[in-house]
């Protein structure tokens, strides 16, 4: 099937009118049926950033030193919590996701498509909503926290539906690659990638569903129910990642030095990982160790192998630099950001033992390295949908203000993790004993303020392009 009425993808930036001298990857937008599903898609994952970034406010504040105690901390940071992490990471990153799947695909099954985003808005109301209406137990399991009670789990499982049904629906609807494979189309095949990652990931929260005892205690039931699907959702995560990464440096004129077949090739791999998850469900019984540690060696293996060489390539090809315009600085800001973060993350890794806030300041790097580049494309398809290009100082500076806050949010995490200040917990249970740990803590909620901040810049900021439509 080939798709019509595509707004085509710009000449190379930055060399205007020059010969194509390096791969080009960029993606064409269409202007037909698919974009008002795909702006609500993105409409979506802005409002529960916008809604987790309320929630966050109110986290950092239970977390610094001298403000904590104006908290009723207990309950209130691990509700707070919970909200927090679903809405800016799952509901988010998935949004973001419909909306590139919806890009990429056909007009095919549009009932379908609308059925899926309603039922999946719905869900993330009831859980915005629950800690309002009802008092329930938080329970801080990894990957997918939730609030024990009947409305947000009534919420979620809406959530889980509504990207069921996307899943089903984009697979359904699926463009073809092509036979060349061109930048476009190995972009295609990493978002394909992507969305059949999502879909095991899908089938792996139903099975263990289905095989993990009720009877048990609920902080060990969700953490043995949601560890190998949010396993797997890494990988959907990861490979929207480096799809935005390669896109952004493309558009902004980076002469990225991997060929369209080498980088399928890399975004095959990691599916070689997300293939294997089924057989470890096969092998190992879902509360067993085995179970719970092969997952962990996947996620290792597949990302070891393919984010190195494309975050190396991207460097290597940024390092030279050129002269861009006004509507390219919030792009280029948030691929650099986003490497710096991600990387931040991954390297903070290696430094984990134990279970103290250094695990909080990994996964905050690798997330808000992911969260970067998403708000990059975001800037890139702005004008492409029909909105206008933010060009600002603002905008080319938000990114470094959203990267920066959270740099210094996760080394002020590493720092007392150093001291052994335990994750999970705030104000008074936090038991800062000395000024190094005080100190750390401290660094950490000023960077969650600014990076706070940049949150906000980026929501004002796309609003504002929202309001007003590009002249056709």
């Amino acid at each position: 099937m080939t798709d019509t009425n595509l707004q085509a993808p710009p000449m190379p930036l930055g060399q205007p009118g020059a010969a194509m001298t390096h791969f080009d990857f960029d993606l064409a937008v269409p202007q037909d049926t698919r974009r008002p599903l795909a702006v609500a898609w993105f409409a979506l994952g802005m409002m529960a950033l916008l809604a987790s970034g309320l929630f966050s406010i109110l986290l950092v504040l239970s977390r610094t030193p001298q403000l904590q105690t104006l908290f009723p901390v207990a309950d209130f940071f691990r509700v707070a919590l919970v909200v927090h992490v679903d809405l800016s990471v799952l509901v988010w990153f998935l949004a973001f996701g419909g909306a590139l799947w919806t890009l990429s695909g056909t007009q095919r099954y549009r009932p379908m498509a609308w059925f899926a985003f309603a039922v999946a808005a719905l869900g993330t109301a009831a859980m915005c909503i629950s800690p309002f209406v009802e008092r329930a137990t938080p329970v801080m399991a990894n990957y997918v926290p939730v609030l024990d009670g009947p409305v947000f789990l009534t919420g979620l499982v809406l959530f889980g539906v509504g990207i069921a049904t996307l899943c089903l629906r984009s697979m359904l609807a699926v463009a073809p690659v092509g036979s060349h494979i061109s930048g476009a189309g190995a972009l295609r095949f990493g978002l394909r990638a992507a969305l059949v990652a999502n879909a095991v990931a899908v089938f792996a929260f139903a099975w263990s569903w289905v095989s993990v005892p009720r009877e048990l205690d609920s902080r060990i039931y969700y953490e043995l129910l949601f560890w190998g699907g949010g396993h797997v959702l890494q990988f959907a995560y990861t490979l929207l990642m480096l799809v935005n990464w390669i896109w952004l440096a493309s558009v902004v004129g980076v002469r990225f030095p991997l060929s369209p077949r080498v980088v399928t090739l890399l975004f095959a791999i990691a599916l070689v990982s997300v293939f294997l998850t089924p057989i470890t469900y096969l092998a190992y019984d879902v509360t067993s160790v085995e179970h719970h540690s092969m997952q962990t060696l996947l996620m290792r293996f597949g990302g070891g192998l393919v984010i190195p060489p494309i975050a190396m390539a991207i460097l290597w090809a940024l390092w030279p630099a050129r002269a861009i315009t006004a509507e390219q600085r919030p792009l280029r800001a948030s691929l650099i950001a986003s490497l710096v973060l991600f990387s931040a993350g991954g390297i903070i890794g290696f430094l984990i033992s134990g279970s103290n806030v250094r695990i909080p300041a990994h996964y905050h790097g690798c997330i808000v390295g992911v969260t970067l580049a998403m708000m990059g494309v975001v800037y890139l398809l702005l004008p492409r949908l029909g909105f206008f290009a933010p060009r600002s100082r603002a905008a080319a500076w938000q990114p470094y203000v959203y990267g920066v806050g959270q740099l210094m949010h996760i080394i002020g995490l590493v720092w007392s993790g150093g001291y052994g200040v335990q994750r999970k917990v705030a104000g008074a249970e936090q038991v800062l004993r000395s000024t190094q740990e005080t100190m750390g803590m401290g660094l950490m909620g000023l960077g969650g303020l600014i990076a706070i901040v940049g949150g906000v810049m980026f929501v004002v900021i796309v609003l504002r392009a929202l309001r007003r439509p590009r002249a056709q």
